[in-house]
């Protein structure tokens, strides 16, 4: 690993102020795609579920449809049998081969009867899932529709702004890099523990900037002389002086611009 240069105590407030500022622009563009990300996704979670219960019911009715067909083949061969038993009724030499075949006929004919009550309650079932299936695919056409302007959207703010960030995550490799190991860490570790991801912060009106707990005088004479690295001690944030803080942002800024 390269060694650092030994640099002021100022320098490295400046390196971690401008650090702070580069990764508070990469919040900010994160923030402009906010949940879209997520939302494209959850919809397109959507769009895949309802094509899946759409083919399912498309199954669901030509599984139906076999069953009608086969019904209808049923009764169509329990006819056959009916005459066929009719016919062999004529020429039975006894009772008990006439009551045989007559039992027979019988038979068929509450397959048919059977046969038929099924076939109707296929058809309800079919009407049922047609129901479902215009429902189904007027909520998919609705979630598709969303689906396609939320990438648009997306699209749109990744086309605008991923270069940008690209651009701005290598400047922030390129900056910690200049400052000491255990000062990143320490700033990575505040950064993650307060909100908006700010832990280097100007002094705002005599207190520490995003605070409402005043920074008493004779630290802030501290913190203007810029000689020694000086923490918050309510909010952990570190601190840095307007004068300072205005000087770097106007210096990002210009960088900002040709990014």
């Amino acid at each position: 690993m390269a060694t650092k240069v030994e640099t002021s105590v100022e320098d490295k407030l400046r390196a971690l102020y401008d650090l702070q500022l580069i990764d508070s622009r990469v919040d900010e563009i994160r923030n402009v795609r906010g949940e879209l990300p997520l939302e494209v996704e959850d919809l397109e979670d959507d769009v895949l579920g309802l094509k899946t219960r759409m083919d399912k019911l498309k199954t669901d009715l030509e599984t139906i449809n076999y069953e009608i067909g086969a019904k209808k083949n049923l009764i169509e061969e329990a006819k056959v049998l009916i005459k066929k038993y009719a016919d062999q009724q004529k020429n039975v030499r006894n009772s008990r081969e006439f009551n045989s075949l007559a039992k027979e006929v019988e038979f068929q004919e509450l397959e048919i009867q059977l046969a038929e009550k099924n076939i109707k309650e296929f058809k309800v079932q079919i009407e049922q899932k047609k129901e479902v299936i215009s429902e189904t695919k007027e909520k998919l056409a609705e979630r598709e529709s969303h689906l396609k302007h939320k990438k648009s959207e997306l699209d749109a703010i990744l086309a605008e702004t991923d270069k940008e960030e690209k651009a701005l995550l290598a400047k922030s490799e390129k900056f910690e890099k200049q400052i000491e190991d255990r000062l990143v860490q320490a700033y990575k570790r505040i950064r993650n523990n307060v909100k908006n991801g700010l832990a280097v912060v100007p002094i705002e009106r005599g207190a520490s900037g995003g605070s409402f707990f005043t920074i008493p005088p004779q630290v802030q004479v501290e913190i203007a002389s810029r000689k020694k690295i000086i923490t918050d001690e309510h909010s952990g944030r570190i601190l840095v002086d307007p004068v300072l803080a205005e000087e770097e942002q106007q210096k990002m800024h210009k960088m900002f611009a040709k990014i």
